[in-house]
């Protein structure tokens, strides 16, 4: 059974060996939906954790960005069961960010929160024209 406050405090503390650890050995551990569900949330509350830190001036952009790295390795060490607790699609989202801005650190930590929670995400990627996000909602109609 996974500690959830270990994997919280592994994520907020940034110990990428023991949180993909416990990722692992809760994976191999056949988890059932809840506590599937516990260890998404768990990952959440250390990303809160981390976004405290970065308002207090502990932790630096070069945190934020590593943080959304581990975030996204996480979710998809999880990612089987994840899917199989959002076997009940959620919805779809289209996500991207628009012509001239290059940043993609928010992006891609929303992106793997949303997967998380049973969306299905399509990135359309970084620096998109807003055309790009009108033919792609026109073809996958989220």
């Amino acid at each position: 059974m996974l500690d959830v406050q270990t994997l919280t405090k592994a994520m907020g503390d940034l110990d990428e060996e023991q949180a993909l650890s416990l990722a692992r050995d809760f994976v191999a551990g056949k988890p059932s939906e809840d506590e599937t569900l516990a260890a998404v949330s768990a990952l959440q509350d250390g990303m809160a954790a981390v976004g405290d830190r970065f308002e207090k001036g502990d932790y630096f952009i070069g945190d934020l960005i590593f943080a959304g790295e581990l975030l996204t390795e996480l979710v998809s060490t999880l990612k089987p069961d994840t899917v199989s607790v959002g076997s009940v699609n959620t919805g779809k989202i289209v996500l991207g960010t628009v012509k001239n801005d290059l940043h993609d650190i928010g992006k891609n930590i929303f992106k793997s929160m949303a997967q998380a929670a049973g969306f299905e995400v399509c990135d359309v990627g970084i620096d998109q024209d807003p055309q790009v996000f009108i033919d792609k909602v026109r073809e996958i109609r989220p």
